[in-house]
């Protein structure tokens, strides 16, 4: 497995090895040990999830408040995602600033979003189905969002058609006028 530190170094883009010929392909997704030694730390992962998004769908930009923070190791299993993870910790060098890569069945690119961070995607192909690891438990009370087009966060989606938005995504705020993660 290869990995790249994107421009905010915590938020880390795995690539693994594929192996393929006429019958398929072979990869490892995912292995603790390689994980924890890329991280520099024991992490654990506590819960699995599964979307599926039509094209357009925009899902984010999510968090949880302290103490159920998340980290997130997602990828996309068929079609193709804008990933996107903004660094929502106040005390943080990088706080407000934003990175993104684009996910898919033909890279089988990961990207790990540890706690303190927002997270959300956009589905560029016609579904995509998104997995991830999580590093807490969902909890609702403590979910929040920010709003996927904050002008201060500037995050540059792919263009295309316009996002379609949950009802709750739509109420988001900006990252100003909501609670922030914990350093």
């Amino acid at each position: 497995m290869e990995f790249e530190r994107l421009a905010i170094p915590e938020v880390i883009l795995l690539k693994p090895k594929v192996f393929g010929d006429a019958r398929g392909f072979f990869l490892e997704s995912f292995n603790q040990q390689v994980f924890d030694a890329m991280v520099g730390h024991a992490v654990t992962f506590v819960q699995d999830n599964h979307s599926r998004s039509a094209q357009g769908v925009l899902r984010g930009l999510h968090y949880q408040l302290p103490p159920m923070e998340q980290g997130k190791l997602v990828r996309v299993t068929r079609g193709e995602v804008f990933d996107v993870a903004v660094d929502i910790r106040r005390a943080s060098p990088t706080f407000g600033q934003w990175v993104g890569a684009h996910l898919s069945e033909q890279n089988h690119h990961q990207l790990w979003i540890p706690p303190g961070f927002a997270h959300g995607f956009l589905t560029l192909s016609e579904t995509a189905d998104f997995l991830y690891k999580a590093t807490q438990f969902y909890a609702p009370a403590l979910e929040r969002g920010i709003a996927w087009n904050d002008p201060t966060l500037g995050v540059v989606w792919p263009a295309g058609v316009p996002p379609q938005l949950s009802a709750k995504d739509q109420q988001a705020g900006a990252l100003n006028s909501v609670p922030a993660a914990r350093s």
